[in-house]
């Protein structure tokens, strides 16, 4: 299970706990009311039983917060279905999770991506996309698509020029240096990069690695305000619930706020290009 997952786990119980002392009750009282054993309520708050829709209901109809029901359910069901591991997401290969990923692109009109030590793969070169993808399947010993996931890695790059769309990719400064392939992969990708500068509806910072550490966070994509998909290295997470979708969205805009661009990004881009050449 990954961090990210047990902490919304840990989180609701948090919430369920609060419920029951505002309501002025005890755990002991909430487990006769609905005959449970005692030590069940601890658990569940402090999440060492996974919370059900009936423990969910049963904490809002004796503790008056009927008010919070529907968002409770949310949170749940969102752990419930966010957690998916690579191994299962990417058991058939690289291109369908390329194929999935194309599909809620498609679907979205503004798209957001942070990545620490990687370039997006909506501004990856060919080369570049096939050293990175090389590696993933060689260490999640996954079936080896390669050249399929490569040409529909690709071809998502196309939502980059529809009508419509808009797209604010943050890369650390890091990403400029991570080599996948070799000098000559990582000089096209920079060239890459120096070029999207300017394009229309595409905004490109970079953060200096000298910036403040004012927020640590995984790689993520957020597509307009509905979803986000963090990617960590064990799993991936879906994240529908607004309130965790707005705790992303301050992480990008302060990401964004220490970000160079334009002319700034440029001159990070060609310091990085000057490493490799010389």
């Amino acid at each position: 299970m990954t961090s990210s997952v047990q902490e919304a786990r840990e989180a609701l119980g948090k919430r369920l706990r609060e419920i029951r002392r505002r309501a002025g009750m005890s755990g002991r009282e909430l487990a006769r009311l609905e005959g449970w054993h005692e030590s069940k309520v601890s658990k569940y708050e402090y999440a060492r039983l996974n919370v059900s829709d009936i423990v969910v209901r049963a904490y809002c109809r004796h503790c008056d917060a009927n008010d919070q029901l529907e968002d409770l359910l949310a949170t749940l069901h969102n752990i419930d279905s966010a957690y998916v591991e690579w191994r299962q997401l990417l058991g058939t290969g690289m291109k369908r999770r390329q194929q999935q990923t194309m599909k809620v692109e498609s679907q979205a009109t503004f798209i957001r991506n942070w990545e620490s030590a990687v370039v997006s793969g909506l501004l990856q070169t060919a080369d570049y996309a096939t050293a990175i993808m090389r590696n993933v399947i060689a260490f999640y010993q996954i079936p080896d698509d390669l050249d399929e996931a490569v040409s529909k890695r690709m071809e998502r790059q196309r939502v980059l020029y529809q009508k419509g769309k808009r797209f604010h990719i943050l890369m650390a400064e890091q990403s400029l240096y991570t080599t996948f392939g070799n000098d000559e992969v990582m000089i096209g990708q920079l060239d890459r990069l120096y070029s999207v500068i300017g394009m229309p509806r595409v905004t490109l910072g970079i953060v200096p690695h000298t910036a403040e550490g004012l927020v640590v966070v995984d790689n993520f994509f957020m597509f307009d305000n509905r979803m986000v998909k963090v990617e960590g290295h064990t799993a991936g997470i879906t994240i529908t619930q607004p309130r965790q979708i707005s705790l992303y969205g301050r992480a990008f805009d302060i990401l964004a706020r220490q970000s160079a661009t334009g002319e700034a990004a440029r001159t990070l881009i060609r310091k990085a290009i000057e490493t490799r050449s010389g």
